[in-house]
């Protein structure tokens, strides 16, 4: 579904993404994990077009170089940023019709109501502003307005940052919920134990480059991994 081909990010002198290269098949949930300052929201805002690379991302057959960014949501890719980035002033509805704002009236309805199943406390507060959420809820109006554009494929940056314990088991239930609805997921996320228990897949990315890849399971089991990642410690 999408495959990403020796990608290089620089900021000014630094070389924030080395040589990168990975894919997702359609309907997987793929997670990216590794410190700060690694690369991860990086790579994201690259596939997004939010950034300018050199290298290749390829979603469905379909090169994205130089492709602006709502152009890359038409084609089927939302984004989640970090750190929610609501509109503030704007009401919980409001919000959401701003996901839509490039698919027509009645799928917007449409997807108004499977956002509002997804997450029943957004319905209860449509009429609020946005401002006034909780961290919580915040972060599922980040992730209701980009399912209102019907991805097939969603980016997540960070979505349990900040959140107290309980509801970022919520968070990760309803991520698991999106991709068994159909949605390709690719997962940026610091709760490393939580991306892995949900992914299929795992690539760990350090000072701007891959150091591994596999399923989740054997990425999770790696001694190093459990180390570095997951506060475990193993013996010698």
């Amino acid at each position: 579904m999408l495959k990403i081909e020796n990608l290089n990010v620089f900021y000014g002198g630094i070389h924030a993404l080395r040589g990168v290269s990975l894919q997702i098949e359609q309907e997987e949930i793929v997670t990216i994990i590794g410190a700060n300052g690694a690369g991860k929201s990086t790579l994201l805002k690259a596939i997004s077009g939010l950034v300018k690379y050199q290298g290749d991302i390829i979603f469905e057959g379909h090169s994205l170089q130089r492709l602006r960014p709502h152009i890359i949501v038409k084609a089927g890719i939302s984004h989640v940023p970090e750190g929610r980035r609501v509109f503030a002033n704007l009401s919980v509805r409001e919000n959401l019709e701003m996901g839509a704002y490039l698919v027509s009236g009645r799928v917007k309805l449409a997807s108004l109501e499977k956002v509002y199943a997804l997450f029943p406390r957004l319905r209860e507060r449509e009429k609020q502003s946005a401002g006034t959420l909780s961290g919580g809820e915040q972060q599922m109006l980040a992730i209701g307005r980009a399912m209102m554009a019907t991805p097939r494929l969603l980016l997540l940056d960070e979505p349990s940052l900040g959140l107290a314990p309980k509801l970022v088991n919520e968070i990760f239930k309803t991520i698991k919920d999106i991709n068994e609805k159909g949605t390709t997921v690719l997962l940026v996320e610091q709760n490393a134990n939580k991306a892995l228990a949900i992914a299929q897949r795992a690539y760990v990315l350090e000072t701007g480059a891959l150091v591994m890849a596999g399923l989740a399971q054997e990425v999770a089991g790696d001694p190093r991994i459990k180390e570095v990642y997951l506060g475990k410690k193993h013996s010698a």
